[in-house]
């Protein structure tokens, strides 16, 4: 009963034959080889425009590197208060970008909303040189609480983003369980809706490690290639990360694999809902489920096995109560039923 985290999963075994495949023969190094250039050019495709494409080995880089073409030192970077780049990266887009301030904002089940984004802006009135001046709003989709921006709730808060002379970046390690959730093309939910960069990731769909970072203006991204290489970032073996992209784009491999996670955290939330005594406390619109269970079922289930962990927010409105459990592509609906029954029998 393995909930702990869709990085747990390990890689699809189509991603290591893809690996496998790479590794027959010699290719020229640092992206310089016919299939970083192919599959780069197959993300173009996915998208629906042309855009410049940079693989990098983990997301926290991809959000660092890619914030770091979009905002001054001294600028300032809205995000979600729950937000990966706020919460989970050790400051490292503060690294990456030189200083940057990271500024968090409210809002409901992990999404923020334009007037959220304009009420924290309110309080950074233009004061040059004292105050660091909005430069980019970051996005996270799918959020941290398991929920998706609509394509229309993206553009609005681009269209007031840019008003407001934001650039746009999102959060794309779970863009895929968004797309097959929403049904929205990736072009619908990225630049069609005025997003700028994207950091669109595989590495936990299945992937072994595999992030491409994207820029949907190829102005922003001039100067990308030295960041990403003075950052240690530029893989000399390429390949191996375009062999995985190559094999998770075939047959719409990243699709099905995210849809099958979503349908897995869809079947464990209802099953949680409809037991006594559990709270689910965010819509589980793709892979991630969060519950409030009875006192002292959470540590019963862990001693039976069962991985998951409490899910503590700023805040933190359920007094530590609330656990994340996060599905992957290769959970079972036999696993989602033991722990439903696990569940059931801890808490009667």
């Amino acid at each position: 009963m393995n909930f702990g985290s869709d990085n747990w999963a390990g890689a699809a075994p189509e991603i290591i034959d893809a690996i496998a495949r790479a590794n027959e023969g010699p290719a020229p190094a640092y992206g310089s080889d016919e299939l970083t250039a192919r599959v780069e050019a197959r993300i173009s495709e996915i998208f629906e425009t042309d855009c410049a494409v940079y693989f990098v080995a983990t997301g926290g880089a991809a959000n660092g590197l890619a914030l770091s073409v979009m905002t001054p030192p001294y600028g300032m970077i809205l995000c979600h208060e729950q937000s990966h780049v706020q919460m989970d990266e050790c400051a490292g887009p503060e690294f990456f970008t030189g200083g940057a301030k990271l500024l968090p904002v409210a809002g409901g089940a992990g999404k923020l909303t334009p007037q959220g984004v304009a009420d924290a802006l309110a309080g950074f009135p233009h004061r040059p040189p004292h105050g660091a001046p909005g430069s980019v709003l970051s996005l996270t989709q799918a959020t941290e609480c398991g929920t998706i921006y609509s394509a229309d709730e993206v553009k609005a808060l681009c269209d007031f983003a840019h008003g407001a002379d934001l650039k746009i970046h999102m959060d794309g390690a779970r863009f895929a369980n968004a797309v097959a959730a929403s049904g929205a093309s990736p072009a619908a939910l990225s630049w069609r809706a005025g997003v700028d960069v994207l950091c669109f990731g595989g590495t936990k769909n299945g992937c072994l490690a595999a992030e491409a970072v994207i820029f949907f203006d190829r102005q922003m991204a001039q100067d990308f290639e030295f960041r990403r290489k003075r950052a240690g970032h530029l893989w000399s073996k390429m390949r191996f990360i375009a062999a995985q992209f190559d094999a998770y784009f075939a047959d719409d491999l990243w699709l099905k694999l995210a849809g099958g996670a979503n349908a897995m955290a869809t079947k464990l939330s209802s099953g949680l809902a409809a037991t006594g005594g559990v709270e689910v406390s965010y819509p589980s619109e793709i892979n991630q489920v969060f519950a409030c269970f009875p006192e002292g079922v959470a540590e019963k289930l862990k001693e039976g096995g069962a991985a998951f962990y409490p899910w503590i927010t700023p805040g933190d409105p359920a007094n530590g109560k609330m656990h994340r459990l996060v599905t992957s592509f290769k959970t079972t609906p036999s696993e989602v039923d033991a722990f439903i029954k696990a569940v059931a029998d801890a808490a009667s």
